[in-house]
């Protein structure tokens, strides 16, 4: 473990410098995001920080003889998107030999992926699902079935993963992976059978049962890991985004953060990356945390790839774990006042309003030991909170991590909230009126699609992807205020709120051009959008369209 921190600290540090190029963007739209929600007309950027904002005749006499320009063609220009709790160093491992259905809106297209990849793999090779779709996105408003995937893929072992709910397997998946019998299986996981008692290849289980089977899958080689990567994080840009906050989590060892680190320190991340590390080991967190945290201190690295804490899993005790006994209430409490003496930042898993008083009693217990308010520890998930859970967590000086997905809840489980919790459900306007620093994110790409403006479009206007209106127009920010939550929101949470998530001067030159106006597009067509341009520190990390010739990809 402590060489483990040692290489991460040094990757953060071996970044090369940006050359000191100019670009001048005019003939746009920019919204900087500023306090006073400034406009402008064009951008000067040197190196990789923004030097000038205004209007298009000053900043021409402002730029160099040499400076590259881009016409923006009245376009609108953004602050680069933060997701600020996304699994994104654990899903670019494998990105490049999977298969996304996040998106596809048919069975059929689903199964056309699918086909497409597995006709590239060679034969007997593992086609894999890792989640972030859902049924109720398909046309068909069903799951796929075991025959559909096995016509998508001869010859190859399927596996096809629903969120932490269920795993679809074609038969050579399951010899692959030793599955004949109930004892076979992990856990709580079961065979899925049908009425008349034949096995429909679904596996059914808790978070844990799913988890183990998923780690019983083949893991890539180091230079799978670095392509898969690079590819995932190209797919963000995207959409915009540039940079990300990564909580750690389930199947994602110590030593997978390889990938991340030496594509650091080569200098070829096309995003920034703030990562936690999650408890390695139940029952020893503590001794494990001080380990590796002694080469590694807050905050440490670069612009590029920095450390931020723990999280977001701090104690095993009290993961996915509504009822906790005193015990483990206090091994926690002891792990977070060593946290805040240390000077570390630190993220909770929590999913549920109903027992979150629970760990609020525990902070407030926290907080008569340690001043842990200048470290921006925050509270992610609770998808279903009350004002007055937030009211007390901005007390508490907690931050709120918070995801969309509620987009993807059944109307099953939404049944079970009455009319007025449904109008709230979350209070996200409430939670910007009192002042409660919150950061917007996907939770991707295991439960949740990685577009932001799928989660966007969701917070302005609360339908679920089953066209279901969980949150009242009194709970709905306006486009303004989802943005700001989406960039200068999720930057707080790193300590780096002047610096990205707005376009003004002497601020990083992360910004995106967008293929239409997220201002002035209806809301319900908001899934659609992209970006046409997405630069990160003044490098272009993607370009398609009218800016294609600017790829350096």
């Amino acid at each position: 473990m402590k060489r483990l921190a040692a290489a991460l600290f040094l990757a953060c540090l071996c970044v090369p410098a940006t050359a000191a190029e100019q670009w001048l963007l005019w003939n746009g739209r920019i919204a900087t995001l500023d306090a006073a929600s400034t406009v402008a007309q064009a951008l000067l950027i040197e190196g990789d920080t923004i030097v000038a904002v205004g209007e298009v005749a000053t900043l021409r006499a402002q730029a160099r003889a040499d400076a590259r320009v881009i016409d923006l063609g009245g376009r609108l220009v953004i602050p680069g998107l933060i997701d600020s709790h996304i699994h994104a160093i654990r899903a670019g491992l494998t990105f490049a030999q999977e298969v996304s259905w996040i998106g596809a809106d048919s069975i059929e297209e689903a199964l056309h992926r699918m086909a497409g990849v597995a006709a590239r793999r060679p034969a007997d090779a593992w086609i894999i699902v890792p989640g972030g779709w859902n049924a109720q996105q398909f046309r068909e408003k069903r799951l796929p079935t075991q025959a559909e995937i096995e016509a998508a893929a001869p010859g190859h072992p399927v596996y096809v993963q629903m969120s932490y709910s269920g795993v679809l397997l074609s038969q050579r998946g399951f010899a692959a992976l030793g599955l004949a019998r109930e004892e076979d299986m992990p856990g709580a996981a079961h065979f899925e059978r049908s009425a008349q008692g034949q096995m429909t290849g679904w596996i059914l289980g808790d978070l844990a049962a799913i988890v183990a089977l998923y780690e019983r899958l083949p893991k890539p080689k180091l230079a799978d890991a670095k392509l898969g990567t690079q590819a995932f994080f190209h797919e963000l840009n995207r959409y915009g985004v540039t940079g990300v906050s990564d909580p750690g989590g389930h199947n994602l060892a110590l030593h997978q953060y390889a990938a991340v680190q030496e594509l650091a320190r080569d200098g070829d991340l096309s995003l920034r990356v703030r990562y936690s590390l999650c408890a390695p080991r139940p029952g020893s967190e503590l001794a494990d945390f001080r380990a590796l945290t002694r080469d590694l201190p807050m905050l440490s690295g670069n612009d590029f790839l920095r450390f931020n804490g723990l999280g977001e899993c701090v104690t095993w005790g009290l993961y996915n774990n509504d009822t906790p006994d005193e015990a483990l209430v206090a091994q926690f409490e002891e792990v977070a006042v060593w946290a805040a003496r240390a000077g570390l930042g630190l993220t909770v898993h929590w999913n549920n309003d109903a027992s979150v008083h629970r760990l609020l009693d525990l902070f407030e217990r926290i907080s008569r030991r340690v001043d842990y308010a200048p470290l921006r520890w925050s509270i992610a998930h609770v998808h279903d909170a009350r004002p007055e859970t937030l009211a007390r967590m901005k007390v508490l000086n907690l931050g709120w991590l918070m995801q969309n997905r509620l987009y993807f809840a059944a109307p099953a489980f939404l049944a079970h909230y009455e009319a007025a919790r449904l109008a709230i459900l979350p209070p996200l306007a409430s939670a910007r009126r009192m002042g409660l620093p919150v950061g917007g994110g996907t939770d991707a790409d295991r439960v949740m699609s990685y577009n932001p403006f799928v989660a966007l479009r969701w917070m302005l206007d609360g339908q679920t992807i089953a066209g279901q209106t969980t949150r009242a127009s009194g709970e709905i920010p306006s486009r303004d205020e989802a943005l700001r939550i989406w960039t200068q929101g999720s930057a707080w949470f790193s300590h780096e709120e002047t610096r990205r998530g707005v376009l003004k001067v002497g601020a990083l030159a992360d910004l995106a051009v967008l293929s239409e106006d997220y201002f002035t597009l209806p809301v319900e067509e908001m899934g659609r959008l992209h970006a046409l341009m997405t630069m990160v520190g003044g490098r272009v990390v993607h370009a398609q369209g009218p800016f294609a010739a600017l790829s350096s990809h």
